[in-house]
């Protein structure tokens, strides 16, 4: 008989911007990670009231750092959709160039404070 498998979006802790910053910093090219499993456009709209306006705020910031990372050329964004308003929101790390990257993670970490 097959178990059911557990869904660890209920049992991992909250990806927070520094701690995102933190992972990429010490990323290799191609390393991803997940930063959102849900409908993320959905959830961050105040008027739809999906959470409740601390956490709606906090994933907001988050998706707006991952936003911001691959704006800035480090990282890529990747959607896969799993089922209705069921996706998942990774971040691809990126190449970057030997002139930025010991300074990288300082750099990170002080705009996501």
């Amino acid at each position: 008989m097959d178990k059911p498998i557990p869904d660890i979006r209920a049992t991992a802790k909250p990806l927070t911007e520094v701690s995102l910053c933190t992972w990429l910093g010490a990323a290799a090219p191609g390393d991803s990670i997940t930063y959102h499993r849900g409908a993320l456009a959905r959830q961050v709209c105040p008027q739809l009231q999906c959470l409740p306006d601390d956490e709606r705020a906090t994933l907001q910031r988050l998706a707006a750092r991952a936003w911001k990372l691959a704006e800035d050329g480090l990282a890529d964004l990747v959607q896969r959709r799993h089922g209705f308003e069921d996706f998942e929101y990774l971040l691809v790390a990126r190449r970057r160039p030997r002139r930025s990257a010991p300074n990288l993670l300082p750099q990170l970490l002080a705009e996501a404070a």
